[in-house]
């Protein structure tokens, strides 16, 4: 795509268009696909980059030259508190986590109930080798950022701990920290299909009809209808993380088994994602256990039977699941994972993060205290249904809108006669 792309888009936004059809008076991109912004400044056309995830990890990546200028990161972006070189010339990191969250904390990049440790920044994936190449790519990603003049976020604007939590007061220093630094920063989100808790429309399940590229199996809908309300625990990993590793399988699999509970779980049917269920595991909790190939998410999370959501904590999942008021019970794997975790856990305290590994007994362990009808399962309700409540309601919308509008009036008040957006996503 860097190679060829780039070309066509210049062709496109350079040839008069026919008549009656108006020039393109913004081009708004991923920032990841950020091949894109170049190209558009070069044509003079304003750009806009899309965040599709968390505004807070967007904060962590922007962060990144000044985490290298205060010497927090190498240059291949693993941090450190101190450095070594080791007999093959690759730098080796003495690092203690302790010190380094304190000094994160301190430069107020996230919010204070925000746990985040050494080895969980979003761009650490992979082996060595991975890693350098991706964080190679976050820096040319954030030297070719500054031709944004705004970053439109999937993020909603009361998302506690960031600048746009306090959207509307112009005199909020922290507020504005990430526009003094580069672009504009609109919250429009969260971008979710239509219809939240309960039952949709004939037009919303329309509009949401299968979303994923992958094939759904629906006949988990119906297995849900047969279960007690509020008793299932779902378990599904995403579409974007790879395997967790037969060893995790095989736990997670005893884990559910050892509840006694309902569960359903998204497994894709393939040796690398199944291998390590046990001998005899499907047999064992026919009836009160599904495995599906993929699930259609959206009418699983809104049925009233799931009471739990075991998660890898993927940013769409999180939003879903606060639409539709469930509980979570967090594994993160990498990327932003980790961030998104560490605020369902520690700043909205809407689930509960499953330590020490994927054991048997910490899955358990884990949807026992999520589940719990006592003090703790009954708070993690109350708060995803409150945070649902400033989220997705009609109210809570309009602040999102206003971004929308703000965005779209500075683009007439320059071309007053082009509205025609392009969105190269």
């Amino acid at each position: 795509m860097e190679h060829h792309m780039p070309l066509h888009l210049e062709r496109m936004l350079t040839t008069s268009p026919p008549r009656r059809v108006p020039p393109v008076a913004c081009v708004v991109v991923d920032v990841l696909a950020s091949w894109a912004v170049p190209v558009a400044v070069r044509c003079g056309v304003p750009v806009a980059g899309f965040w599709p995830a968390m505004l807070a990890c967007y904060r962590v990546v922007a962060a990144i030259p000044e985490l290298l200028e205060k010497g927090l990161i190498s240059e291949s972006g693993t941090p450190i508190s101190s450095a070594v070189e080791s007999s093959d010339g690759d730098e080796q990191q003495v690092v203690q986590d302790d010190g380094w969250t304190a000094t994160i904390r301190g430069l107020e990049i996230l919010p204070a109930q925000v746990e985040l440790r050494v080895e969980e920044l979003p761009w650490l994936v992979g082996d060595s080798a991975t890693r350098r190449s991706r964080f190679a790519f976050w820096l040319q990603t954030l030297h070719r950022a500054r031709g944004f003049r705004w970053v439109l976020v999937n993020s909603f604007p009361a998302e506690a701990g960031c600048p746009a939590a306090a959207a509307g007061n112009e005199n909020d220093d922290d507020a504005h920290r990430l526009a003094r630094q580069g672009p504009r920063v609109l919250p429009i989100g969260p971008v979710l299909l239509p219809g939240g808790a309960g039952e949709r429309t004939k037009q919303q399940q329309q509009c949401g009809k299968n979303p994923s590229m992958w094939r759904a199996d629906s006949t988990c809908i119906g297995w849900l209808d047969a279960q007690r309300a509020g008793s299932v625990v779902y378990v599904s990993f995403g579409s974007w993380v790879g395997s967790i590793g037969p060893d995790k399988v095989r736990e997670l699999a005893l884990g559910l088994e050892a509840t006694g509970r309902p569960f359903l779980w998204a497994l894709k049917r393939d040796a690398s994602w199944r291998a390590g269920l046990p001998d005899g595991f499907e047999d064992r909790v026919a009836g009160r256990g599904k495995l599906v190939d993929w699930a259609p998410q959206q009418d699983v999370l809104r049925h009233a039977a799931v009471g739990c959501y075991l998660t890898h904590c993927g940013w769409n999942s999180t939003l879903e699941a606060i639409q539709h008021g469930v509980r979570l019970l967090c594994y993160p794997v990498s990327g932003d994972q980790f961030i998104n975790c560490a605020y369902i856990t520690g700043v909205w305290q809407i689930g509960l993060r499953l330590d020490g590994g994927m054991s048997r007994d910490d899955v358990g362990a884990g949807i026992g205290r999520v589940m719990d009808d006592g003090d703790e399962g009954r708070r993690l309700q109350e708060k995803v249904w409150a945070l649902r409540d400033r989220v997705v309601t009609v109210e809570a919308r309009r602040a999102a809108d206003r971004n929308v509008s703000s965005f779209v009036d500075e683009i007439t008040r320059d071309h007053p006669l082009l509205v025609q957006l392009y969105s190269v996503l």
